[in-house]
């Protein structure tokens, strides 16, 4: 019986975005199970809770078969062996997201033997981060086209 193919998309998540949806839907494509996992950082405040994220998450890919969400602690490498993963998959919107990720991937690679599998980000999506999001919308800027709309209506709710 052949292995089920399983990988991991970690991020912060804080919100997610239109550009992570497509990274999660791309990868769910790709692998049988797929666990969105949300970092738990002690001294990083997001401005929402990680049980918030993992509810948004958990909403805007409930209909992506194999999808779990889920929030993790330590390092993520233990996090794919304790779930059997062989990959990571993680989107990139250019050069110098590139030049971050590598070094890690290399290391993780190292430690685990998991593979981590870059995807271009969408081409109309590329310039879009949570951190540029929450910046906008705190300022009245109109962010609907880069959040899916119940993640949008969270956003404005917690800003209002």
């Amino acid at each position: 019986m052949p292995e089920v193919r399983r990988a991991v998309c970690p991020g912060s998540y804080d919100p997610p975005t239109v550009g992570h949806l497509d990274v999660i839907t791309r990868a769910a494509a790709l692998f049988a199970e797929v666990y969105v996992a949300i970092l738990v950082n002690p001294r990083k405040e997001g401005l929402f809770a990680v049980e918030e994220r993992v509810e948004m998450l958990t909403g805007i890919t409930a209909d992506l078969p194999g999808v779990r969400v889920e929030s993790f602690r330590g390092l993520v490498v233990d996090y794919c062996r304790e779930r059997g993963a062989q990959a990571m998959v993680k989107g990139l919107r250019g050069a110098t997201d590139y030049d971050y990720e590598l070094p890690m991937a290399h290391m993780n690679r190292h430690l685990s033997g998991v593979e981590t599998l870059f995807l271009p980000g969408a081409p109309d999506q590329v310039y879009v981060s949570s951190s540029l999001v929450k910046e906008v919308a705190r300022g009245g800027g109109d962010v609907t086209a880069f959040l899916p709309p119940s993640v949008h209506a969270r956003l404005r709710e917690r800003l209002a």
